[in-house]
């Protein structure tokens, strides 16, 4: 289903969601802010759920390549 480089994409993405996901970088969003009214720390899980979902949808649903053009 998934060879050579489309696994290794799909890998570093799982990697980047925990990290980012993850407490030290999380951390980072804990201000007393607000956007739109709405509080920094949820409005960033949102947002970087989103960009994740987003990419993860890129990845799958390019078309697909010939192995010679790896």
């Amino acid at each position: 289903m998934f060879n050579g480089i489309d696994a290794q994409r799909l890998l570093a993405l799982f990697v980047l969601g925990w990290l980012l996901f993850n407490f030290p970088l999380l951390g980072l969003w804990d201000l007393e802010t607000t956007v739109f009214g709405v509080p920094l720390l949820p409005t960033a899980l949102f947002g970087i759920w989103m960009l994740l979902i987003a990419l993860t949808a890129w990845l799958l649903e390019r078309p697909a390549r010939s192995p010679q053009e790896d």
